[in-house]
């Protein structure tokens, strides 16, 4: 695919004034998105280093980038790393000869191992750091790297271990929660329920649940924690099912195992869903929402569904399989980097360009770091559809004001 003017012009704009507009990731002419979704698997182990696996350079170029992943991790993990470092090499190809040398290293899905491969990589020379994926390994290779000014960007949706000089990438769920009540509130929702699952991803929604209906003039009506177990769901159900039948919208922020049977015993308790709005986050993109006649007309939030579709087809091309939904994250990491060297020289990143507020538009859609190393990301409002996810609020293609 040639590569187009549009986004020529974009990276010769960004060469001579990088604040203005944001800076095209994709060098041939490529955007989209990923999906969102939970952190994939678990670390294998927090203990000592393990003899971590050489794995070799991709490129060979003049700037170094170190790529971290659990390339040995059992189970999902070591797949997820697999496909990760196939789309950074995909970047690469993409990009149109970028003078980057990414230097893969497996840390095995171990903490020590991650902080080890993070030191050598530095004293290779690498002047930014790619990954982990694991929140624990991010916090260990974080401690390494920030006493000496080496930049990460990390994989991780785990928002307590960002921080300036390490940056997050990935699809954090307080940006789903955010864009959604934002949307149902510009179409004058004020009054809301929710049902939240009890677990970590719960805690963080629920926060932001919180604190943006507060911010945006609203009240919760209702607001119940549910365990895992189906059976002993009904009394947190119930609650919410007697306070809600006033409330202008219901948010039930959990994933297709779980979602079609919290809406249907709302129903049983008496919610009218066709009068109540559903809402929901990115882990509603599943056919089996989309297959559930009860989750009809529910909103959620997520990146446009065509990038990934057509990323997915040139890694297929490319590698003969099926990508994870996180690869893209791998693709846009190398890129941004690739992007950088081409438009500020080889030198290393500094939290300044980093955190340019304009942002960067990648596979992903447009995105941004913000100081204190979460990001910001350009998410469209979709409604569920027996055909799948239907677009009635697009993404931003570029943002406004400053990251705070």
């Amino acid at each position: 695919m040639s590569v187009s003017r549009t986004l020529l012009n974009s990276v010769s704009l960004s060469r001579r004034r990088f604040g203005v507009s944001a800076l095209s990731l994709a060098a041939a002419g490529l955007t989209g998105c990923a999906g969102n979704g939970p952190t994939i698997g678990t670390p294998v182990g927090e203990g000592p280093a393990a003899g971590p696996q050489e794995t070799g350079a991709i490129g060979a170029g003049q700037f170094k980038a170190a790529l971290i992943l659990p390339l040995s991790a059992g189970g999902n993990a070591g797949l997820a790393a697999q496909s990760m470092k196939n789309a950074a090499e995909l970047a690469l190809a993409e990009f149109n000869s970028p003078d980057v040398q990414l230097v893969v290293k497996d840390d095995g899905g171990n903490t020590g191992t991650a902080r080890l491969v993070a030191e050598q990589a530095m004293d290779e020379g690498c002047q930014i750091i790619l990954g982990p994926l694991f929140a624990p390994a991010v916090r260990s290779v974080g401690q390494t790297a920030r006493p000496r000014g080496i930049p990460v960007i990390a994989f991780s949706t785990d928002a307590s271990i960002a921080a300036r000089g390490i940056y997050l990438l990935s699809f954090l769920p307080e940006s789903d929660v955010l864009r959604v009540l934002s949307y149902a509130s510009s179409a004058g929702k004020r009054s809301y329920a929710g049902l939240v699952p009890d677990n970590a991803y719960g805690s963080v929604v629920e926060a932001t649940f919180r604190e943006e209906v507060s911010r945006q003039g609203g009240r919760i009506v209702a607001l119940e924690r549910y365990p895992s177990d189906r059976t002993k769901l009904g009394e947190s159900v119930k609650i919410v099912a007697q306070s809600a039948r006033g409330a202008d919208a219901i948010f039930v922020p959990d994933g297709a195992d779980t979602v079609p049977y919290v809406v249907s015993a709302l129903q049983s308790g008496g919610v009218d869903t066709r009068r109540v709005q559903l809402l929901g986050t990115g882990l509603w993109d599943d056919p089996r929402i989309f297959n559930d006649g009860a989750m009809q007309g529910g909103l959620y939030a997520a990146p446009d569904a065509a990038g990934f579709a057509s990323f997915s087809q040139r890694y297929r091309n490319r590698f003969g399989q099926e990508p994870v939904r996180t690869a893209t994250l791998a693709y846009d990491a190398t890129a941004l980097v690739a992007a950088l060297v081409r438009t500020q020289g080889p030198q290393r990143p500094t939290d300044e360009v980093l955190t340019n507020p304009s942002g960067f538009a990648g596979i992903d859609g447009v995105f941004r770091f913000k100081p204190d190393g979460t990001n910001e990301r350009g998410l469209a409002v979709l409604r569920v559809a027996a055909g799948g996810g239907q677009i009635v609020s697009p993404a931003p293609k570029s943002f406004n004001g400053s990251a705070s």
